[in-house]
């Protein structure tokens, strides 16, 4: 069964470098947009995570979520010097492609079963994120009305979200999937440790909750797009 596996890690690694090589030839040849070209890459792409250089790439979370972006970057290493800097520099810092293309033709580019991961990440990871900073955004006002509160900002947010402090869900999400004490976290274990928050607030709140935050999660990741529109109004005018 090992043996198995290996050989199948072994096959889907060959199978993507032969997707980056054809990558480079469709934008060296000028096979249409890069863009293009990049969202069939990822159509394609099999491999759920890997190792490149010092850095490991997971793209998949929890087997279910699709970082799809974290994989555009992954694949920028191969075709920076192919593609304008400036576009995919707006693509890979702030998740603005360098063509419109509505959520259907997104969905037949990428494919549908990369779409509904996709949907999972969104949801998931990213709006759950911003409805933590929504609900920061209330404990703070909350507290400058209030001299005498005191405790964690972060212990509160969670408590009002998901029902415990963030150490006791950190320590629930380590011992769940088998994380030794004091291991560091980095971005993408960050990113997952979200997604089990986000997993966790579906169990155990009742739909109209859940729909009620993620209503506020959403206006929050609109307020922070609007914000981040009006600090850049010369990239706006092209």
């Amino acid at each position: 069964m090992e043996r198995k596996s290996v050989a199948l890690e072994d096959d889907l690694k060959a199978e993507a470098q032969g997707l980056v090589a054809s990558l480079r030839r469709r934008i060296q040849e000028g096979e249409g947009h890069w863009f293009l070209a990049l969202l069939e890459t990822i159509a394609q792409w099999r491999l759920p995570e890997e190792e490149v250089g010092e850095r490991t790439f997971r793209y998949l979370i929890a087997g279910e979520a699709f970082d799809w972006l974290l994989l555009a970057e992954r694949l920028a290493l191969e075709i920076g010097d192919l593609v304008p800097q400036d576009e995919l520099e707006e693509l890979l810092f702030h998740g603005r492609a360098p063509l419109e293309l509505d959520e259907d033709e997104f969905r037949r580019l990428i494919g549908a079963a990369k779409y509904r991961a996709h949907l999972n990440f969104y949801y998931g990871v990213l709006v759950e994120e911003a409805l933590q900073l929504a609900v920061e955004d209330e404990v703070v006002k909350e507290r400058l009305t209030c001299i005498w509160k005191n405790g964690q900002v972060d212990d509160d947010v969670c408590e009002r979200i998901y029902g415990a402090t963030r150490r006791q869900l950190w320590q629930s999400f380590r011992h769940e999937k088998g994380l030794p004490e004091g291991e560091w976290a980095d971005v993408q274990q960050l990113r997952e440790f979200t997604y089990w928050l986000f997993k966790e607030r579906l169990r155990r709140c009742d739909p109209a909750r859940v729909a009620s935050d993620t209503r506020k999660g959403l206006a929050k990741m609109a307020a922070l797009e609007a914000a981040r529109r009006r600090r850049r109004p010369h990239s706006e005018d092209g």
